[in-house]
């Protein structure tokens, strides 16, 4: 049941995402279009949709009575806590702080990687966004102003 419920919502947004994207002109594959990321990603979620819809309709799967909530709210709060704290704190801050909050959506965390990991993900993302990109993101405001 939670694969087709899954499968449904993936091809809800992949009909958002194709509609919001229609007024864009697609182009040709020599010679894109601003439309064409947006058709190619939503045809992407649709097919994902489908198979899971698939996969669930086969399966007949256990209805659960209880959905977990965990996931779904550490993961979106790794996400909300990084859009506040990127502007004031820096993505020096914000980086590991978005990976730290996200680990605790799963029970089964090892600290350590995660940690290493939080730390090796922000400093490829200071390397890409701020130097490799040259993107407006205030790496520590707090420590050195910008």
């Amino acid at each position: 049941m939670g694969n087709v419920i899954a499968g449904l919502i993936l091809l809800v947004i992949a009909v958002v995402g194709a509609w919001q994207g229609s007024a864009l002109t697609v182009g040709t594959p020599r010679h894109l279009g601003p439309g064409m990321v947006p058709l190619v990603l939503s045809a992407s979620i649709a097919l994902i949709g489908v198979v899971l819809v698939g996969i669930g309709i086969r399966e007949g799967g256990a209805y659960r009575d209880r959905w977990p909530l965990r996931g779904p709210v550490f993961i979106l709060g790794a996400a909300v806590v990084f859009g506040l704290a990127v502007r004031p704190l820096g993505l020096a801050v914000a980086g590991p702080l978005l990976v730290i909050v996200g680990a605790f959506a799963s029970e089964e965390t090892r600290w350590l990687e995660v940690i290493l990991f939080a730390l090796g993900m922000t400093v490829f993302c200071v390397l890409l966004f701020k130097y490799l990109l040259s993107l407006p993101i205030p790496l520590a405001p707090w420590l050195i102003g910008y």
